[in-house]
């Protein structure tokens, strides 16, 4: 097995962090950005009579009669399109109707943009004289892959639709969406889809592998593999809705995922992130991920022993990537905060130095790890870990952590034409 020495570390970062090629000069503007209200009759061209989302964005509906809609197909005019007339208050306008499907059906998007995209499926499972949406049982597949096995297990009854969100790369000048009931429900459904593309970028071609014995070597390919995104936190923050994403993502609070926070801090930065060519970009994570952060602080002449622990509750029989995103935000100069990184307890990144990688204060920085839950293993929790390193300072930071995410690569047996990754031996 190929170990990776801190020094070789170090340089991955740093190349990371040096050479991508990626332009902050500009909001990034998508190229596809479809927006669909199904089973509604709003124009698709007509922004006034389209669905006002409560993040401010306008759905179009896959109803509306255009002249060569692109969602007019055989599959689609099979189905049925469901209004809730009995709403709950405030619930946005986007799941008041559904596409209902009891055969398969397919939505094709034409695309501008290759590379990956971001998929949203919204679902919000009402009652209907005609319909009981709870009832739905079904699979969704996003061209090759099977991004949803079994609808039954998801909870998007009462006042909190469910978003499910897919990062899938995308050879193709189209993306085919399959909606495909099971056999005893004979049902399936859909609120709203999102079909967005996003920066090159934002998945890794490489990430970090961490073994069984806490060993990390190169994993490549993340880039050609579809994820579901499982968490997405902001640290020491507060939630950020779409309406403040320049991808349009929720980052929820890590209130209820933080194990162990004794002898830790928040923190909320009030100056300005410094996003650089070739770093972190908003499209990454926004400012106020950045900006907020929980830390460890030492107020003596020792270092303080204590670490910061969150736990993410994830499936067995996948592998997952983790991203983790830093910003010195609280650190008076340069080169004064080293800590340690661990994932699942074992040492994933040891004296990590943002100084050396960034080079300057309050400007961002994301490491991801992969680690598999796969061959017969139950999951659970999903484990990450801050604390002070060898090379810690007494008066000074000795640990921070801004934004996490976990991300879930679909399982070879559920996919057809399964992208393998390569692990480098």
């Amino acid at each position: 097995m190929f170990f990776i020495h801190r020094a070789t570390l170090f340089f991955f970062f740093f190349l990371l962090f040096s050479f991508s090629t990626l332009s902050l000069s500009h909001p990034f503007s998508p190229l596809d950005n479809y927006l669909l209200d199904c089973g509604s009759t709003a124009p698709l061209t007509t922004a006034a009579t389209s669905s006002l989302s409560a993040d401010h964005r306008l759905f179009s509906g896959d109803l509306a009669q255009t002249l060569n809609s692109p969602f007019d197909s055989p599959s689609l005019r099979a189905a049925v399109s469901l209004r809730n007339d009995n709403p709950f208050p405030g619930l946005s306008p986007i799941y008041h109707t559904a596409r209902v499907f009891t055969t398969p059906a397919s939505y094709t998007f034409s695309l501008k943009d290759k590379g990956p995209h971001i998929v949203r499926f919204h679902f919000h499972a009402f009652k209907s004289p005609q319909l009981d949406l709870g009832l739905a049982q079904f699979r969704v597949l996003v061209d090759d892959y099977v991004v949803l096995t079994n609808f039954a297990r998801l909870n998007c009854t009462g006042q909190n639709p469910k978003v499910l969100e897919f990062l899938v790369p995308v050879e193709d000048e189209k993306i085919v969406i399959v909606f495909v009931p099971n056999r005893d429900s004979k049902l399936a459904f859909v609120n709203t889809i999102e079909v967005i593309s996003a920066p090159n970028d934002l998945v890794p071609e490489t990430a970090q592998f961490i073994g069984s014995t806490g060993n990390l070597v190169n994993f490549d390919g993340w880039n050609k593999q579809a994820l579901e995104v499982v968490h997405r936190v902001n640290v020491g923050g507060p939630k950020v809705t779409p309406f403040n994403d320049s991808l349009w993502r929720t980052w929820v609070p890590d209130d209820g995922l933080l194990r162990s926070s004794f002898g830790s801090e928040r923190l909320v930065f009030g100056g300005r992130i410094k996003y650089h060519d070739g770093g972190a970009s908003r499209e990454v994570a926004p400012d106020n991920v950045y900006n907020s952060a929980r830390l460890i602080r030492s107020e003596n002449d020792s270092v303080t022993n204590v670490n910061m622990t969150w736990a993410f509750l994830i499936l067995g029989g996948y592998k997952y990537l983790i991203r983790l995103h830093f910003c010195d935000i609280a650190s008076i100069s340069l080169n004064m905060l080293y800590f340690n990184v661990f994932v699942n307890g074992y040492l994933a990144y040891e004296d990590l130095d943002l100084s050396y990688i960034i080079r300057s204060l309050a400007s961002p920085f994301y490491a991801d790890f992969v680690v598999d839950y796969g061959d017969g293993n139950v999951g659970g929790d999903l484990s990450v870990g801050i604390g002070p390193s060898k090379n810690s300072i007494p008066h000074a930071v000795d640990g921070i952590l801004n934004g996490v995410e976990v991300m879930k690569i679909n399982n070879s047996c559920s996919v057809v034409g399964f992208r393998t990754g390569r692990i480098h031996e």
